[in-house]
């Protein structure tokens, strides 16, 4: 038992899917809370515009649309990027150490909503909510029950989640390389940036929520002791 949660398969040395998507779902979270607290710190020991603010500044930003909007209660760029990034390195530690304690959805849930208000970026919002959903169910019961012949769709997206999760991350980097930079080889449109960029963010939770999928099923089919086979007899 670990705080309240059991952890199916752990004798046997099986990963938690769904616990690792929820960890690296909290680490996008920090990652990018990091990236707003350190321009806004750039910005100085000034005052801010008002509540919305554009993390990066004129003196900071690498192309037009690299601005990355956040929202702040304090008034002071110094000081929202100091707590923004302090917040962020609470997360991730959390994200990887805690999210599957007996309080664990709670306290990320939290932190998130804290980030929020201290500079940590308007967009991280989703991932938060997104993170949050998805460590309720770690080591939980599936959401659909267990076929006793699943699916090929249900065998491959078991047999695929660590892909599907190594491919998002990849695309996570790229999104926020571009956002950050607006480099993409061959292309300078900013229009055409923003989109790459985009694209690369929705193909991301598309890739993310099959991810979630094939993790749930492998993690029923390690808490059965039945795993997925990869074909069926």
């Amino acid at each position: 038992m670990q705080d309240g949660r059991s952890v199916p398969g752990s004798s046997r040395g099986q990963v938690n899917g769904t616990r690792v998507i929820a960890s690296t779902l909290g680490v996008f979270v920090g990652v990018s809370g990091l990236d707003h607290g350190f321009f806004e710190a750039l910005q100085g020991n000034v005052p801010t515009p008002g509540v919305v603010v554009q993390a990066i500044g004129p003196a900071q930003r690498m192309w037009t649309r690299g601005t990355e909007e956040a929202f702040t209660l304090v008034p002071n760029f110094l000081a929202t990027g100091i707590l923004a990034m302090a917040v962020a390195v609470l997360i991730i530690i959390w994200s990887v150490r805690f999210i599957d304690s007996q309080h664990g959805s709670t306290v990320f849930l939290g932190l998130g909503a804290l980030l929020f208000l201290v500079g940590g970026g308007v967009a991280q919002a989703a991932f938060v909510g997104l993170c949050f959903v998805v460590s309720l169910r770690i080591d939980r019961q599936a959401l659909v029950p267990r076929a006793e012949h699943p699916s090929a769709a249900a065998r491959a997206l078991a047999q695929a989640w660590p892909y599907l999760l190594a491919a998002a991350v990849v695309l996570y980097a790229v999104a926020l390389e571009i956002a950050i930079a607006g480099f993409v080889p061959g292309v300078s449109n900013p229009d055409h940036l923003l989109a790459v960029c985009w694209s690369s963010l929705g193909i991301m939770l598309v890739l993310i929520l099959l991810a979630i999928a094939g993790a749930s099923a492998y993690d029923d089919g390690v808490r059965s002791n039945r795993p997925i086979p990869a074909n069926p007899k």
